[in-house]
């Protein structure tokens, strides 16, 4: 069943000349650095932190779709949405645009599972974060 996806964050990542590769056009490994960028400011903008130690999230699933070449230079909107959570996941996705033109160039997604670090097990997820992924 698909669940309703809400915005919860954007953000804006310069094209550095070093993402591009030798097609001249920015490298598909970098996409998934834009979207760990805006994944990671989003955490900390709702209290969760991203660290190796304690309770924290990780990935298990991250995919991309690639719509149109990205060049040098520009900048990146990186809108990222989340969906309902689960006991101690759920699924982010993102939309990748140039700022200034409205199209999408990409669009992502990442599955992430609360864990306690020490025992690598999932934990359900803390009060603050679903409050965060539910968008409010």
């Amino acid at each position: 069943m698909e669940h309703r996806k809400k915005l919860v964050h954007v953000t804006h990542i310069p094209i550095r000349w070093g993402d591009m590769d030798a097609y001249g056009h920015v490298n598909n490994t970098v996409y998934f650095r834009y979207m760990e960028q805006a994944r990671v400011e989003w955490l900390e903008s709702i209290s969760a932190p991203v660290r190796p130690s304690g309770e924290a999230p990780v990935i298990v699933n991250a995919s991309c779709t690639f719509l149109i070449q990205m060049n040098y230079p520009g900048t990146v909107e990186v809108r990222t949405y989340a969906s309902h959570p689960g006991r101690s996941s759920f699924m982010t996705h993102f939309e990748m645009r140039i700022v200034g033109d409205e199209r999408i160039y990409a669009e992502g997604a990442a599955k992430l599972v609360w864990i306690d670090t020490r025992t690598g097990k999932s934990v359900h997820l803390p009060d603050h974060v679903r409050a965060g992924v539910e968008g409010e």
